[in-house]
């Protein structure tokens, strides 16, 4: 008995070491971003040793997979991808996918950070798959690989206005938020009517 509880307790204690290994690359690559960003410098924000930061995760790629990994998780959350949407305004769909998106990359400072860098294909993978997801719904005929194409453009136009939005704050954010949907609504309009 005390042999199975030994290891759940270094478990737990090497699951609170990572947690706080990423909050910390959190930081580091939202301030000095993914590229600038070292090991050494989260390391240090974590209040450990480079040593032990190796001992969880190889490279500072390893971490920023892991990073996105959660960031799937929370924008999973929220975008529920059997949501109804046939039959549903296309701003009212746009809504309910740029708005929960642009909350959880402003609780999430490195989201931003991670969207574009390579060890995060999965991020993007992940919220280009739910769009293609969404059209798929909205319009069943369209052939896949034009619907990939136009999932993938929506996602780089998000990804391309995201730091503006970010950096913005009051009425500006809201107007670029704004503009934001429109070029969406624009660009899908031919695709979902």
């Amino acid at each position: 008995m005390v042999e199975t509880v030994k290891p759940r307790r270094r478990q737990a204690r090497g699951e609170r070491r990572m947690a706080q290994l990423l909050n910390a690359a959190e930081e580091v690559f939202a301030a000095e971003g993914f590229n600038a960003a070292t090991t050494n410098a989260i390391a240090a924000a974590a209040g450990v040793s480079p040593g032990t930061l190796y001992q969880f995760f190889p490279n500072k790629d390893s971490m920023a997979a892991a990073l996105a990994e959660r960031y799937v998780d929370v924008l999973a959350e929220v975008h529920d991808p059997e949501a109804k949407v046939v039959g549903v305004p296309l701003d009212d769909v746009i809504n309910r996918m740029v708005d929960p998106a642009i909350a959880i990359a402003e609780e999430h400072r490195a989201f931003e950070a991670m969207f574009w860098a390579q060890p995060c294909d999965k991020l993007r993978d992940s919220v280009t798959e739910n769009v293609d997801r969404t059209i798929a719904t909205r319009v069943p005929e369209l052939d896949p690989s034009r619907r990939r194409l136009i999932a993938t453009v929506t996602v780089k136009i998000f990804g391309a206005l995201l730091p503006a939005i970010l950096a913005a704050s009051g009425r500006e954010r809201v107007e670029l938020t704004g503009e934001l949907k429109r070029v969406l609504r624009a660009y899908l309009l031919d695709v979902s009517d």
